[in-house]
């Protein structure tokens, strides 16, 4: 986009910021003030998950005879999930002229109307930093990962909801129902979901509809309608978060007590807001950070996919 110039105009009225911007999962895992973990790699790990064998009476179950001559070791091995970091950068510029010229109104205006935006510079840096904000909420969610390699690789955070390959229940384009989540939360029990701050995301059309799978309304002549905002379920109390970056088939039940944010500081600053020099009639910057998702095991998270949309 092209540096801020008069040509972008000024009105009266008060600001606001239209579209679904909201930014729940950010919000939980601490947002961008620089909690969670930092990392001097791209690369960093996220767990090491290992596993026993499935309990049985037979193993190490041995007469008086074998426990005295059976040395046969067993070794528990260990893996290694990690993630990487991505580079995002926001650059905005304000010419002089443009900066200079606030008192400048275009549209409706009327005696005593305030123009709300005196600097133009100030709006824009803004502007970066709520749209850093909205990137970083999608690449959380939908992150398709692409692996740090060379210096031309634009190296991409895998998101909570890719790396969900042990737990998943496939809608088959099926309106969602209570059985789908049973099965679900089913599938997480058995691969050992410890069930501690769980969350279930959805878009607007998918929060409805677990509205209306589970709401029971009051009786009542002048108040009806339900919002869902937890369930209770066999494993855990399960809160219910509109996120508008979740894919509309889908649902993410995550435990986020295990999620973090992770950044790769440069000198010290999660956020570097780095003012650039000034060689021409313009000023401005640009909002850099590097920035990943550390999701813990997978396994304690899963997502229900391919649902109805319509």
């Amino acid at each position: 986009m092209a540096y801020t110039d008069r040509e972008d105009l000024n009105y009266l009225g008060q600001l606001y910021l239209i579209g679904a911007n909201q930014t729940p999962f950010l919000n939980m895992i601490g947002g961008l003030s620089g909690g969670g973990k930092v990392t001097k790699s791209f690369d960093f790990p996220i767990a090491q998950p290992w596993a026993l064998r499935a309990a049985d009476q037979s193993t190490a179950v041995k007469s008086e005879a074998t426990s005295i001559t059976d040395v046969t070791e067993i070794t528990y091995t260990r893996g290694q999930d990690y993630n990487t970091v991505q580079i995002m950068k926001y650059p905005y510029g304000v010419s002089f002229a443009k900066q200079s010229t606030s008192g400048e109104i275009s549209g409706l205006s009327i005696a005593g109307g305030v123009q709300p935006v005196p600097d133009a510079r100030a709006f824009q840096h803004t502007g970066a930093m709520k749209q850093m904000s909205i990137d970083i909420e999608l690449s959380c969610l939908q992150g398709a990962y692409v692996a740090n390699n060379i210096s031309t690789t634009v190296a991409k955070t895998r998101g909570i909801i890719e790396a969900c390959a042990t737990n998943t229940v496939a809608g088959g384009a099926a309106a969602l129902t209570k059985a789908m989540i049973d099965e679900l939360l089913r599938e997480m029990a058995a691969s050992g979901a410890q069930f501690s701050n769980m969350v279930a995301f959805c878009n607007a059309f998918q929060k409805q509809k677990i509205s209306n799978v589970y709401g029971y309304p009051t009786e009542s002549r002048n108040v009806g309608g339900v919002n869902i905002t937890s369930v209770e379920t066999d494993f855990c109390q399960l809160g219910i978060i509109w996120a508008p970056q979740m894919p509309t088939d889908k649902i993410l039940i995550a435990d986020m007590s295990v999620v973090y944010p992770v950044f790769c500081p440069y000198e010290g600053q999660v956020i570097a807001d780095v003012e650039t020099a000034v060689t021409t009639a313009k000023k401005g910057g640009f909002l850099y950070t590097q920035f990943g998702l550390d999701y813990g095991p997978e396994e304690f998270h899963g997502t229900l996919t391919g649902l109805s949309t319509s």
